[in-house]
């Protein structure tokens, strides 16, 4: 476009606080109309390679190799495969110090709580122990994380405890369903590897906040409800997981109820909850809620070692097999009617612990002012888990819970979790005979108080408070997970939030705009009071890209907005409507349905006596635009740079041809 500098109306000046007229006696000034220029001109190849760049590369992860001689290349390639060769070589004895302390804190957290999760994901609890030894020591090797604290969680193990034992009884078949579960952590660590070195990490975000709020906290619900089996010594419960069969089991058992594990159970419960809202009031403090599981453990076993004789009523764990993980590779399941049970179940927990893990990761990252890579993230995990798989642990990620207390203890390094490995790795040698009188009230006594912090109602009522339809979308999830089934619960969640999606993408917003009197600023004249209408022009903004999946519908709403401005005026007996300007600012791409939708929408208007003239396109936009022609269809005064110079330009010509 081709504008010069032209005379025209200043239309600042309102009439009746809704509408700024051009008179005659309106105050006049120089504008110049600035052409709409095309981008710079690219190949295809180019286009697709920029394109590809900002989908998969946002970082631009080989900025830092640029300029770089082939030994620093070397390096650089080394630490950013292997994080640790990054803080390695700066690594000295007051660093070592501060993730000793660190790690055997944790350790005190990951032994008791490896074990009950275990139990939560109808394991064997010695294998709750395996997997907070080997993934541990993976992740701090690949790991970009300094307080990330890797072990089993209680959100996956619940999840891989329901699926598999919908299909597989973990008692009567208990071979296969640890084949099962091994099979499924493989393939958890499969897709995360995958996601990780494809850089396809933006799948994991169609878990949203809102979905995972109410995913959490029906689990955890879920999760606490299941721990009554353990606090009221019933024997024959129910393996489902919804609250109504839950809730009746508990109650048509109620001769196997025990007082003795009742009380017990209570007393090391209330004393847990103690704990650690002392540690949640007075942060320093961390080290009493980090301790009391283990403390509560030991003494827990102590006191059913001292009545075993005098009651039977409380049961205990039993008999752990002592020595270093086991290999399982040899109980991979990769076929058989049962496989795409462990793919699936593997997928999904591996979502889940992935999400869980760079959440906690990036959490505890920002409050240190450094930097977590999210594919580096998806990467060891993934790893970990694989190789975890192979050395009989389950699916694996970082704990909230055991990260903060890492975080707390004062964590330096990733240095923590090879402490924390080397702690369990004592105990698995030496130690597990001491567990059997573990008694099974103070593992669900354990879960209990770990859980218990998923319930987040205060984020809920936020979402409430900032978009109900994303509270919608918590309480699908919730009630989902609480009354339907964990895997359908969370699939509900996410296909509420995909239709949120479909529906923003095929139902966009429109919004009309008016002048800002004294400005060159065009507002929404429902936002802003002050803005007022321009006699003869609509002013319209389409507030996302225009394709396939909306462009009829925006080009009925536009259409819909020009009946209803023509009523408007001829209700007001004001000015006619001779112009439709479309601010495309914010229309950050376009496609051939959405070319055609211009095209039907200019022919139609034209029909009317209606101009359309468009303002602004981005660079992408403005090249199809201009390819289809449409540009030489709009003419001279059909496309500007503001929507200030188009009123201008627009009305000095209505002017000056005397149609104003």
């Amino acid at each position: 476009m081709g504008h010069g500098t032209n005379r025209v109306e200043d239309m600042a000046s309102p009439n009746n606080g809704n509408t700024a007229p051009v008179t005659a006696n309106a105050r006049e000034t120089i504008v110049e109309i600035h052409s709409v220029c095309l981008p710079p001109k690219k190949t295809t190849f180019q286009k697709l390679k920029k394109r590809f760049g900002d989908v998969f590369f946002p970082d631009d992860p080989l900025e830092r190799f640029r300029n770089q001689t082939w030994r620093n290349k070397v390096i650089l390639g080394l630490q950013s495969l292997f994080p640790i060769f990054t803080w390695g070589s700066q690594y000295d004895l007051k660093l070592l110090r501060s993730d000793v302390v660190s790690g055997l804190t944790i350790a005190s957290l990951a032994i008791p709580q490896g074990i009950s999760y275990a139990k939560l994901a109808n394991l064997p609890p010695i294998v709750g122990l395996y997997s907070s030894f080997v993934p541990p020591l993976i992740y701090s090797v690949l790991g970009s994380s300094k307080h990330l604290a890797v072990g089993p969680v209680s959100i996956a193990s619940l999840v891989m405890g329901s699926m598999l034992s919908e299909s597989v009884s973990p008692t009567q078949d208990s071979i296969l369903y640890l084949k099962l579960a091994f099979t499924s952590t493989f393939f958890a660590g499969l897709f995360q590897a995958s996601l990780g070195l494809l850089r396809l990490g933006f799948v994991i975000d169609f878990l949203s906040k809102a979905t995972l709020i109410g995913f959490t906290a029906g689990a955890a619900v879920i999760v606490s409800l299941q721990q009554l089996k353990g606090l009221l010594g019933i024997v024959h419960f129910t393996g489902k997981m919804q609250f109504i069969p839950v809730m009746s089991s508990v109650f048509s058992h109620r001769s196997e109820w025990s007082w003795e594990t009742i009380l017990m159970g209570l007393g090391f419960l209330a004393i847990l909850l103690t704990t650690r809202h002392i540690s949640m009031r007075k942060p320093k403090l961390f080290w009493i809620s980090a301790a009391s599981p283990l403390v509560s453990v030991v003494i827990s076993t102590l006191l059913v070692f001292l009545i075993r004789n005098k009651t039977h009523a409380i049961s205990f764990i039993g008999h752990l097999p002592k020595g270093l993980n086991p290999p399982s590779s040899n109980m991979l399941y990769f076929s058989g009617t049962h496989l795409a049970l462990a793919i699936k179940t593997g997928i999904i927990t591996g979502i889940l612990s992935l999400t869980e893990g760079i959440a906690v990761g990036r959490t505890f990252a920002s409050l240190k002012n450094y930097q977590v890579n999210g594919n580096k993230e998806m990467v060891a995990i993934g790893f970990m888990n694989m190789a975890g798989s192979c050395t009989s642990c389950y699916v694996t990620t970082g704990s909230f819970s055991r990260s903060a207390v890492n975080y707390n203890a004062g964590a330096k390094t990733a240095v923590s979790n090879i402490v924390m490995a080397s702690a369990v790795l004592v105990t698995l040698l030496f130690l597990m005979p001491l567990f059997y009188y573990t008694p099974n009230l103070i593992l669900a006594a354990i879960i209990l108080t770990a859980v218990i912090g998923l319930i987040d109602y205060r984020a809920a009522y936020k979402l409430w408070k900032v978009d109900k339809f994303d509270f919608f979308t918590c309480m699908c999830s919730f009630f989902g997970v609480l009354l339907v089934s964990v895997p359908l619960g969370l699939a509900i969640a996410v296909g509420v939030s995909v239709l949120k999606i479909l529906l923003h993408v095929t139902r966009p917003n429109t919004v009309e705009f008016g002048n800002i009197q004294g400005t060159q600023i065009y507002q929404s004249v429902k936002r802003y009071r002050e803005a007022s209408r321009i006699p003869g022009f609509l002013i319209l903004a389409v507030e996302s890209p225009i394709y396939f999946a909306n462009s009829t519908y925006l080009q009925e709403r536009i259409l819909r907005w020009t009946r209803e401005e023509e009523t408007r005026i001829k209700e007001n007996s004001g000015t006619t409507l001779k112009c439709i300007i479309l601010d495309m600012t914010a229309v950050s791409s376009i496609d051939t349905s959405g070319i055609e939708a211009v095209f039907e929408l200019r022919r139609r208007l034209e029909k009317q006596s209606l101009q359309l003239v468009l303002v602004n396109p981005v660079g992408s936009v403005m090249e199809k635009l201009h390819k289809s022609k449409i540009i030489e269809s709009l003419g001279l005064s059909g496309l500007y740079l503001t929507v200030g110079e188009a009123v201008a330009d627009l009305s000095s010509t209505w002017k000056a041809h005397g149609q104003i």
